[in-house]
């Protein structure tokens, strides 16, 4: 089976996209299920490389680490990459800079789509 996840929340101001990355972390745990996840809009923030944040606050980067080291394969969006200046040097390691063309190709492949 395969799911994607979309998620489009910025990392901080809302949980929506801390929930999305905890929901994708689980998933991947299943067996014989492959996991793709497309930040797109303000969430392509969820993996830039040097968030800080207070102590005992929940972080979008680490948790981003987290998910491509359980092979799931992570893609942002170009274009909302370029509307925030987000370089793809300054995205955690295992995440790829993607497109509205890949998004479709793994919306078309996908068994489920859930969107945050």
């Amino acid at each position: 089976m395969q799911i994607l996840f979309v998620v489009n929340d910025p990392p901080y101001g809302t949980e929506r996209a801390y929930n999305a990355l905890r929901h994708v972390t689980a998933v991947s745990r299943q067996a014989d299920v492959a996991v793709k996840l497309f930040l797109m809009a303000d969430a392509v923030q969820c993996a830039r490389q040097g968030q800080v944040t207070p102590n005992g606050y929940y972080n979008l980067e680490r948790m981003m680490a987290v998910v491509v080291r359980q092979g799931v394969e992570c893609g942002a969006c170009g274009s909302c990459m370029d509307a925030r200046a987000l370089a793809e040097e300054t995205l955690v390691p295992g995440v790829h800079r993607s497109s509205m063309e890949e998004l479709t190709q793994w919306t078309v492949a996908a068994d489920k789509v859930l969107v945050y």
